[in-house]
């Protein structure tokens, strides 16, 4: 189903609000960082750091901290963040796809391995698991920000696929070389992104009962937690 391949839409809340936040404030200040190394600091120049920082502003993320992350850019510390990519298949075979930005490889490649054997996975060559996927431009916006009609008809005059209603977001879909320009037109009405990302979609979904999932969530939340993953994407679904 689109709009349940990224494990953080689908991944089970426990009350670790802080931790959790913590969290997605490191990931989104190396992104921003990163994107300010590799383009211009100058978000209207640079789209990859306007959606970053689009992004810290929807997690709540304070200005001081954003500043501070487009800062570091400048900064010549040694650290060359590189963007790898991992696949594999975790319990019960589900496809998973692992985006990382590590200053060290090594050290990455060592941890998700440990964490894939752990777990009763299988960490595979690229080309694995992500011929389960399909690679798709998703914009993810609150409902608040926009009517079900206006977001319909923006998301068609700017060249998007698709566009979804979801619980509390609409989510837009698009070819992933178009995705900057279809959020550039998407700026005309709106202000507020919850993000823009290239992600993967699953072709076909792996079905597990509720009371296996547990094992497949307590695996990908241990890939989540690791320091060089930012994304995390699998064709888990859970039974009805």
């Amino acid at each position: 189903m689109a709009g349940h391949s990224h494990w953080a839409g689908i991944k089970h809340k426990k009350g670790r609000a802080d931790k959790q936040k913590s969290k997605t404030f490191s990931k989104l200040s190396k992104e921003i960082t990163v994107a300010a190394r590799l383009g211009d600091k100058d978000p209207d120049i640079n789209p990859r750091l306007r959606s970053a920082i689009q992004a810290a502003r929807s997690a709540n993320m304070p200005k001081d901290n954003i500043k501070r992350a487009i800062n570091k850019s400048s900064i010549n510390s040694g650290e060359d963040y590189e963007s790898i990519r991992y696949e594999g298949f975790g319990p019960d075979k589900i496809a998973v796809i692992i985006e990382t930005l590590t200053n060290n490889k090594n050290r990455t490649a060592s941890n998700i391995r440990t964490i894939f054997q752990k777990n009763g996975g299988n960490l595979g060559t690229l080309g694995s698991a992500s011929h389960n996927f399909n690679q798709k431009g998703i914009i993810k916006i609150d409902k608040k920000e926009i009517s079900e009609d206006q977001i319909f008809e923006l998301a068609i005059e700017a060249g998007a696929d698709e566009c979804f209603t979801r619980e509390e977001t609409y989510e837009i879909h698009c070819e992933k070389s178009n995705i900057y320009i279809v959020k550039k037109k998407l700026e005309t009405l709106i202000n507020n992104f919850i993000s823009t990302e290239i992600e993967w979609v699953p072709i076909n979904n792996v079905e597990i009962s509720k009371d296996k999932f547990e094992i497949a969530n307590d695996f990908l939340e241990t890939l989540d937690n690791d320091e060089d993953v930012q994304n995390i994407y699998t064709n888990l679904k859970i039974k009805d």
